[in-house]
């Protein structure tokens, strides 16, 4: 078996890849479907510590682990410039709906912002639902209005953005280190 330097990061992109599928079923519901999911560059050389140009990245990704393919199937990446897309097949999509456990938070966040009348009260309430450690810092940079993310939840490193557009709430979730490439 071909031995994969940076076994970390393939974890690491893996947990992502996950997140954002359960995220997906969260919102659209699931349907045995091939996905398609988007990364900067600069995200993926986060997972793996590395500072790649767009070809390095793609030939890491080009042999990707049995530590991803046996959950996901015969992932497929590929990029234009320093924008890649992970094609991920049905079975992927399946393994996550079958194997995985339903994000309850996500979940819950997802259908709080659903309802019509959601104020940036209610949301902080379902944070505190989950956790009493959350930490909250307004945000004035014209995206977002405020930033909340747990403190003490390891499965949840989200760094969740929202800006209330007056009619709805809006929100996109980050990691640490990307939300700290934006500079907010």
């Amino acid at each position: 078996m071909y031995q994969f330097p940076g076994n970390e990061g393939y974890k690491k992109l893996l947990k992502n890849l996950i997140d954002v599928i359960k995220e997906d079923h969260a919102k659209l519901g699931f349907r045995k479907e091939k996905i398609r999911l988007y990364y900067p560059l600069s995200s993926l050389n986060h997972f793996f510590g590395t500072s790649d140009d767009a070809d390095q990245m793609q030939e890491r990704l080009n042999h990707l682990p049995v530590v991803i393919t046996e959950k996901l199937g015969e992932v497929v990446a590929t990029h234009k410039a320093e924008r890649f897309c992970f094609h991920i097949p049905e079975e992927g999509s399946e393994y996550v709906h079958n194997n995985m456990k339903e994000n309850e938070f996500i979940k819950s966040l997802i259908e709080l912002l659903q309802k019509h009348g959601c104020k940036m009260e209610d949301i902080l309430n379902l944070f505190h639902k989950y956790s009493d450690n959350i930490i909250t810092e307004n945000m004035d940079n014209g995206e977002f209005d405020i930033l909340i993310r747990f403190e003490d939840k390891p499965d949840d490193p989200y760094y969740y953005c929202f800006k209330d557009e007056g009619c709805h709430i809006i929100y996109h979730r980050f990691l640490k280190e990307d939300y700290e490439d934006f500079g907010f």
